[in-house]
């Protein structure tokens, strides 16, 4: 989108700042503290010392939570995309230092292939140096996208940076288990598809739903791959496991007033228009699309 490249840092803050929740997430993150300090120790790996920024001076800061395959990639980038913030994706971290040689890189390769959750350690360690990246490059404001998973990692977090909102998508498992299963990669550009095509109807007081597959072009279809961790045994792990560390880290937010629930109707065409009207932004994504 043309206009988002010309937009500026500061005109997307002032642009932002006429919209009622992202005030009032902005007045949050500064009033809300909290009653005593934690207790969870830093890791080494981070930097306690990361700049905040008073909220009239930057960008968002988010967080997007969700089992896995839920989309928290998909509507955290183009998010990030309209409001020209990056977005800080822990599995995209993971998945760079897995294609490196670092000495982390079969160690992580054992874990993620398990289904189990990476360590602490090595995620906050991982995300201290993009945000000092980020930060020395001059980056204002990001979407978070996979992180914190866990309680102690939410207070962690807590520790060192200002988050304004919270936003927890939610799907029922069962077409979550067919998105994850349908997904594969472009072995060559990379990119993200899916080949499932999800029609379920609507019982036990859950609607109906339908998602169109995201098919790849026709220069991509034979060099398709699928994650090693896309089985469905690891992806009925991984979910147990999200499920069981979730809920404290939704609390821990709820609590905070920051806690944002997002039920998605169903793919893209009908979810993101409604995901924009809650956090009023259609107005602004209109004004984008007008000055394009």
């Amino acid at each position: 989108m043309a206009a988002l490249i010309r937009y500026s840092k500061s005109s997307a803050v002032s642009s932002l700042s006429s919209f009622s929740l992202v005030r009032r997430c902005f007045s949050s993150a500064v009033a809300s503290e909290l009653s005593s300090p934690t207790t969870t120790p830093l890791p080494s790996g981070l930097n306690r010392h990361l700049p905040r920024k008073d909220p009239k001076d930057r960008n968002v800061q988010w967080v997007f939570l969700g089992c896995p395959g839920v989309g928290k990639g998909t509507y955290a980038s183009r998010l990030c995309n309209l409001l020209g913030i990056p977005h800080i994706a822990t599995g995209d971290l993971v998945r760079e230092e897995l294609a490196s040689s670092s000495p982390l890189s079969r160690q992580l390769s054992d874990i993620v292939n398990q289904g189990k959750l990476v360590s602490d350690e090595i995620i906050i360690n991982l995300l201290s140096k993009r945000l000092e990246a980020g930060e020395a490059k001059g980056e204002s404001g990001f979407i978070l996208d996979g992180f914190p998973r866990t309680i102690n990692q939410a207070e962690i977090l807590e520790e060192v940076i200002d988050i304004d909102l919270v936003v927890n998508l939610k799907l029922r498992e069962d077409v979550l288990l067919e998105k994850c299963l349908g997904r594969r990669i472009c072995g060559q550009c990379g990119k993200n598809f899916n080949l499932a095509s999800i029609n379920v109807r609507g019982e036990n007081g859950h609607p109906g739903m339908s998602m169109a597959p995201l098919l790849p072009p026709t220069h991509c279809m034979s060099k398709l791959i699928t994650r090693a961790d896309d089985t469905e045994a690891v992806v009925k792990e991984r979910l147990r496991v999200y499920n069981e560390k979730s809920q404290p880290v939704e609390e821990f937010y709820r609590s905070r007033g920051k806690l944002l629930e997002f039920d998605l109707p169903g793919g893209i065409p009908e979810s993101w228009p409604k995901l924009l009207q809650v956090l009023n932004l259609d107005d602004f994504e209109e004004k984008l699309s007008a000055a394009a």
